[in-house]
């Protein structure tokens, strides 16, 4: 079984995988830094000077040692808005790639 677990972890797919994840985390740092330290403060500046990630609705305020109770929807729309960067980063990647596979089979018939 050891055998076997060497040859699985060994395999190509396991480590492209492996370093996918690595790639995708180190990605998801500069999107996540992209939206917070430059789309934000533009958003805020178009919105009246406010801090974008710092929108909520309180529901209910502190209240002694009772913690607010809020509505966080900017952090949400911040989220929301880091996914759609990345989607559109893989969807730009995937089509560039089915591009080029295209036009590299393409030449293959060619030749």
């Amino acid at each position: 079984m050891l055998k076997e677990f060497r040859t699985f972890i060994a395999q190509g797919n396991v480590l492209d995988l492996a370093v996918g994840i690595i790639i995708g985390a180190a990605f998801g740092k500069i999107v996540n830094s992209f939206v917070e330290d430059i789309i934000n403060p533009i958003l805020g500046l178009l919105i009246g000077g406010v801090d974008f990630s710092q929108l909520k609705l309180v529901l209910r305020p502190a209240e002694g040692a009772a913690a607010e109770v809020a509505i966080r929807y900017g952090n949400f729309l911040n989220v929301l808005f880091q996914f759609l960067l990345v989607a559109w980063a893989i969807f730009l990647l995937v089509k560039v790639t089915n591009r080029l596979r295209l036009s590299s089979s393409l030449q293959k018939e060619v030749a």
